[in-house]
């Protein structure tokens, strides 16, 4: 219950240093600092050292909140506009791969899960990371 209060922001840092830190199995894959997370993306993220951490910490909240849930409607989560010029503007999806590699590596560390429905859902692991996370965030809030 403590995921849907705290502050996104501050519970998706938290879980990334915890990610980085407990968790061998995620590790950004070679050459992923020169993927665009879109294609109508012009650069690639500047914070690169700890993009791939926030990008895993922000699914295993995506999919705790939204799940069971797949790829493809995660892709819509981290879309964003398509400019064409003097057109109209349309909205597009995000990049699937960055998705999938990054929910591959949190089914090898256990954090989730494929259900016999389509797509993904939280371990037991997976939740009481994200509570432990979020309620340490509270604690220290008050």
């Amino acid at each position: 219950m403590s995921i849907y209060v705290t502050e996104p922001s501050l519970l998706i840092d938290a879980i990334a240093q915890k990610l980085k830190s407990e968790f061998p199995e995620v590790q950004p894959p070679k050459g992923s600092q020169y993927w665009k997370t879109a294609f109508f993306k012009e650069l690639a993220p500047l914070d690169t050292e700890n993009f791939w951490y926030v990008r895993c910490a922000s699914l295993l909240r995506k999919v705790k909140k939204y799940g069971p849930i797949g790829v493809n409607r995660l892709r819509k989560f981290y879309g964003g506009k398509n400019r064409r010029g003097p057109g109209l503007n349309h909205s597009a999806r995000g990049a699937g791969k960055i998705i999938r590699v990054a929910l591959q590596q949190l089914e090898e560390s256990k954090l989730i899960a494929q259900n016999e429905r389509k797509g993904r859902i939280l371990t037991p692991e997976g939740t009481s990371l994200l509570e432990r996370s979020a309620h340490s965030i509270l604690r220290n809030k008050n």
